[in-house]
């Protein structure tokens, strides 16, 4: 490809820390995950951190730990608002766990949950938000933390395009009662798979350590909610909750430790080629870009067709892979198109944004590398697709 949606951000640190694993046959989790949890934590000013296999499993677990709350606990049949457009794994755990999703419609600048539309949305049946920070940019967290507070409902966060994005200068994925974090090959950190959830609640931490690791009460160190037997062999196998195994590796917590440290730098070179691409597309004809802001971590750029634009998106779309370079649409697009929906227990108002943003869009990759050359070679290949098609 000569533009890649994303690539390798490791150096001889990542393989030095995978060796050490190998080394010392440290496999399954334990001193490496609790290492990194403890510094992702810190780094994020939150309390409490739970690293688990991927960010699909932090939401599942994020969502699923809200049922065990002692007062305002989630049920089955309860409603939770959603942003129409994001990856399928933040709706998924509402449909497994017999949630109603309320599909809002999203602000066609940001490609955000439109905040406007929110109040106006709640019933008597809405216990939460989950809010969808999209492609680095924050929503408006602020208000809607507000609007959650005033109605007394949960306020979830799915950050996992969004690692280290600020609103405010308060970190994306803070302001919830719980945020989760995608560690996948093309997300902003790489530690082959893996996700976290932060929190500030000290029960919610000790209910997704549990949930994480089969129910059971053995990862908790601090049992202050749970009642155990007296019978230090019978706690071995102590079951406190319905959980699953989605544990992360050892070596995914070592490579976090090291991809860590690297955040910042990554974070600079991202904003440098937004600034870049940015720039060049100020006044095209056919495409606005994702509302610029310099807090976002651009976690990718998307490129959607003005109204007026004659250009045919499905022919460009194919022109720009013919020449080797990478697209995708934007998420699950507006999900409620999507086949899996006739699993679920939805309702919608008008989703025109979201309905226009799936089918006039598509983004390309950006990673901590110097992407001037390929930010060159697109522009120019969108170009040069005008003008064999204008003949």
């Amino acid at each position: 490809m000569k533009y890649n949606l994303t690539d390798l951000t490791w150096d001889e640190s990542e393989y030095n820390a995978l060796k050490k694993c190998i080394k010392k046959n440290s496999f399954t989790m334990g001193k490496e995950v609790k290492s990194f949890e403890k510094n992702f934590a810190k780094k994020f000013n939150s309390k409490y951190s739970i690293m688990v296999n991927s960010g699909s499993s932090a939401n599942l677990i994020a969502v699923y730990s809200l049922f065990f709350l002692k007062k305002n606990n989630l049920k089955i049949g309860d409603e939770v608002l959603v942003p129409a457009i994001s990856w399928s794994t933040t709706f998924n755990p509402l449909i497994n766990f017999g949630l109603k999703m309320k599909f809002i419609d999203i602000d066609p600048l940001t490609l955000n949950i439109d905040e406007n539309l929110i109040e106006k949305s709640i019933s008597a049946k809405t216990k939460a938000i989950f809010c969808v920070n999209l492609l680095g940019l924050s929503s408006n967290l602020s208000t809607i933390k507000k609007i959650a507070n005033k109605y007394n409902l949960h306020l979830l966060e799915d950050n996992c395009e969004s690692l280290a994005s600020k609103h405010k200068n308060k970190y994306a994925g803070t302001f919830g009662k719980l945020g989760t974090f995608s560690f996948f090959f093309s997300h902003h950190i790489q530690t082959m798979e893996g996700g976290m959830i932060l929190t500030n609640n000290e029960y919610l931490y000790q209910v997704c350590q549990s949930l994480r690791a089969h129910g059971w009460s053995r990862e908790i160190e601090n049992r202050k909610f749970f009642s155990l037997p007296n019978d230090k062999f019978k706690n071995k196998f102590n079951f406190i909750l319905p959980g699953f195994n989605v544990r992360p590796l050892e070596m995914s917590g070592a490579l976090g430790n090291i991809q860590l440290k690297k955040i910042s730098h990554f974070q600079k070179i991202r904003y440098l080629n937004a600034k870049y691409l940015y720039k060049l597309m100020r006044d095209n004809e056919d495409f606005y870009l994702q509302k610029f802001e310099k807090n976002s971590s651009f976690f990718s750029f998307a490129f959607i067709k003005k109204k007026e634009s004659q250009i045919n998106l499905k022919k460009l779309i194919k022109y720009l892979i013919d020449k080797k370079i990478e697209v995708r649409p934007i998420a699950s697009g507006l999900f409620t198109n999507q086949p899996v929906i006739k699993y679920s227990n939805y309702t919608s108002s008008s989703l025109k944004n979201a309905e226009y943003i799936s089918n006039n869009s598509f983004y390309v990759g950006n990673y901590p590398k110097n992407l001037f050359k390929q930010i060159d070679y697109l522009i120019n290949t969108i170009s040069k697709y005008k003008l064999l098609n204008n003949k």
